[in-house]
């Protein structure tokens, strides 16, 4: 007999009922007779009917919540309300016992904190189950996306020597005695005496080496654990998350542009056609959520309509010069009403200004290019102005930045200037040099956290619930 998932079930014709197999978790069992069942596979749950007078005591005392049982039964349509079917038990197999009192996940109300105090069980809720399913249908759509246009999957080093954003907050990974590292003369760590001869840390982006394979390949891309040692524990860092980065050659800004826009449209969309059910339940969630705030914090849209005012809007492209006119003769600049209130040319927007220029402004999403050259990073492609690079950020509603990118500088003198005026030696990244001395070319690329566009299709609030295992500041449970 083929044992079938809960989903498989909840959508079998009623006109060809027959026995059937099912494996899951009890998530309630009322009156000694009705059994909700779940196995993962779809946010529903399947009812099973037992007949308590047939049934054995000693097994009807072990269903309880969280315990894994093996069912086989008659399907037949459901005599209850919100099911076309159910189950009509004939046998019942308690594979694994739960302990009703120890259990965490009871069909109560949970914390999202105390959930993530009991991540290994978190996605036995409904929320969660959901969350991940999203999770999961997004990477698909990345990959499927890059697959049907001719990119190629890279998996770029996770333990690097470089450091491509500048930024210097990177783990460090060493092989050295920790309480006795062999000196240098003048009493430094000698890393020449490391694992790896030289001093080496997690990557905090696959770019750099994704640009080397795209000056060869033409388009690739990375999708893989990016890793930031920033003592922040706010709502939207983590120290371990997900990097999408695609490198295309001879391909310039506006390029760039054309190619994020499509990307985000397309993967949002395979989620809006293949995840409703749990779109859905996330989208009732968080307008029960939203009624608990006060009216001015409220959202006007609901979670599927910011995903349908993404997919559906032509992306408004600006630049950064003629955002900043527009955020400085605003009412909440005029009236004080922006936490960074925008005064000069040259600021670094912060959320609150680019969801004004998204929600308010332009009613659409948003592409932000031609950045000031100090508030970016070395590889930008510097302007003929000298003072802007040929940068670009994507708004979304709700959220603020969602992609950020850029043409890559593909001259070797000016990079050389760049790098020299930031203090960033040669010989680290003589390599990434190499490609402005053998046959450079005009080349772009783009960055996404992927738990940043998990969060926005899934309405979370807190990007800790949109990784299985969040990593932060003085957490590295599990």
């Amino acid at each position: 007999m083929k044992t079938y998932t809960v989903t498989e079930l909840l959508k079998q014709d009623t006109n060809s009922l027959h026995e059937v197999e099912v494996k899951g978790w009890v998530r309630t069992f009322r009156a000694n007779r009705f059994i909700a069942l779940n196995d993962g596979s779809t946010l529903n749950n399947i009812q099973c009917v037992v007949d308590f007078e047939t049934m054995d005591d000693a097994v009807l005392k072990r269903i309880t919540t969280g315990a894994a049982v093996h069912i086989i039964g008659e399907l037949t349509e459901s005599q209850g309300k919100g099911q076309s079917v159910e189950i009509q038990v004939s046998k019942i197999t308690v594979l694994g016992d739960s302990d009703p009192e120890a259990y965490p996940i009871q069909p109560k109300k949970h914390s999202f904190e105390f959930l993530r105090e009991n991540a290994h069980l978190r996605t036995r809720t409904s929320t969660f189950s959901a969350v991940m399913r999203l999770r999961s249908t997004l990477s698909f759509a990345i990959h499927k996306y890059f697959n049907e246009n001719g990119f190629y999957y890279m998996h770029t080093p996770i333990i690097t020597g470089s450091d491509a954003e500048g930024a210097g907050e990177m783990f460090r990974v060493s092989a050295l005695d920790a309480k006795n590292p062999p000196l240098t003369e003048d009493g430094a760590v000698d890393y020449k005496e490391d694992f790896f001869g030289k001093e080496t840390n997690l990557t905090v982006s696959g770019q750099l080496e994704a640009e080397t394979y795209a000056m060869s390949l033409g388009k690739v891309y990375t999708f893989g654990p990016t890793f930031r040692a920033e003592n922040s524990n706010t709502s939207r860092h983590l120290a371990e998350f997900w990097m999408i980065e695609p490198e295309v050659a001879f391909m310039d800004l506006d390029g760039n542009m054309d190619l994020a826009e499509d990307f985000m449209k397309y993967v949002l969309k395979y989620v809006l056609d293949n995840n409703q059910e749990d779109l859905e339940f996330l989208n009732d969630r968080l307008l029960q959520e939203e009624k608990t705030k006060p009216q001015a914090e409220r959202s006007e849209m609901s979670l599927i309509e910011k995903i349908k005012f993404v997919v559906d809007n032509n992306f408004k492209r600006v630049s950064y010069t003629e955002a900043i006119d527009i955020l400085r003769n605003s009412k909440p600049n005029k009236k004080k009403k922006f936490k960074y209130l925008i005064e000069e040319w040259g600021a670094d927007l912060q959320s609150e200004h680019e969801r004004f220029l998204v929600e308010k402004h332009f009613k659409c999403p948003v592409i932000l290019f031609d950045y000031p050259a100090n508030i970016k990073a070395f590889y930008m492609r510097l302007n003929e102005d000298g003072k802007t690079v040929r940068a670009m950020d994507i708004l979304f509603p709700g959220i603020g930045e969602m992609v950020g990118g850029s043409q890559r500088e593909e001259r070797l003198d000016v990079l050389k200037e760049k790098m020299a005026a930031l203090d960033i030696d040669e010989k680290e990244l003589w390599w990434y040099l190499d490609l402005r001395k053998y046959g450079t070319a005009v080349h772009s690329g783009f960055g996404l956290g992927f738990e940043r566009l998990v969060m926005f299709a899934t309405g979370m609030s807190n990007i800790r619930d949109v990784i299985p295992y969040p990593r932060t500041p003085q957490n590295a449970e599990f």
